[in-house]
């Protein structure tokens, strides 16, 4: 059964959202508040699979509740907003969030992305080794933790993803668009760009040799350890 924790503090829509859920067969937790969302998560962490997280909250906002919650575990968060100013998207997603989707919308365009989001986890949890070794890097899978020697990196959700389809595909170059169908889903109609905005961010999380991301003029990218400048 899939977990999925709503937080929406307007309780009419709130209401609709669980009942829609529940008849999708989805298991859903309410929390009112980003307080409250905390504690629910707190306590169910083990069991909740998604977020659906409200922007404006009482006592706590989303951002701020997504942030304390990747600090504790990466769970991929679509957020809910009214505000569709870019800036705000582009601040959800930086901070964490899977996805975004604007106030009103229609119940079947959020399933339809909630569909997409958990099929890649459980194409992630199918496919993905225990850790992967690059260069001198480890990512561990299990822990969603990305190590150089003793040193933690923290990668976002999307900073992760895309470098586990990079390491999954190593020594092949990657189209734009085949990253962002295996990393935002085939249904993004966002800026193509952002394949280049979260290469750049990756490169300055693994600085200690950010020629492993190599750039292939006109087509894409592709992951690959030099081996020689490994051994030395």
């Amino acid at each position: 059964m899939v977990t999925i924790l709503l937080v929406e503090d307007e309780a009419s829509l709130s209401g609709y959202l669980k009942n829609e859920l529940q008849f999708e067969n989805y298991e859903v937790l309410i929390a009112n508040d980003g307080e409250e969302a905390l504690q629910q998560f707190q306590a169910n962490q083990d069991q909740i699979n998604l977020i659906l997280l409200d922007w404006m909250l009482p006592k706590i906002d989303g951002l701020g509740v997504m942030r304390r919650v990747l600090k504790i575990k990466q769970v991929p968060i679509i957020m809910m907003t009214a505000r569709d100013y870019i800036g705000d998207k582009v601040a959800g997603l930086d901070n964490g969030a899977e996805d975004y989707i604007t106030k009103p919308f229609e119940i079947e365009e959020l399933l339809a992305r909630i569909r997409v989001i958990l099929r890649r986890e459980e194409q992630n949890h199918k496919t993905a080794p225990d850790h992967f070794q690059i260069g001198k890097f480890v990512l561990d899978v299990k822990a969603k933790a990305l190590y150089f020697g003793a040193e933690i990196i923290k990668l976002t959700p999307r900073e992760y993803d895309l470098l586990v389809v990079l390491l999954k595909n190593e020594n092949q170059v990657m189209t734009r668009d085949e990253l962002l169908d295996l990393v935002w889903g085939v249904n993004f109609e966002g800026d193509p760009n952002i394949v280049d905005v979260y290469i750049r961010y990756l490169r300055q999380k693994i600085k200690h040799d950010e020629s492993l991301i190599q750039t292939v003029r006109g087509i894409g990218y592709i992951l690959k350890v030099d081996e020689n400048k490994n051994e030395a």
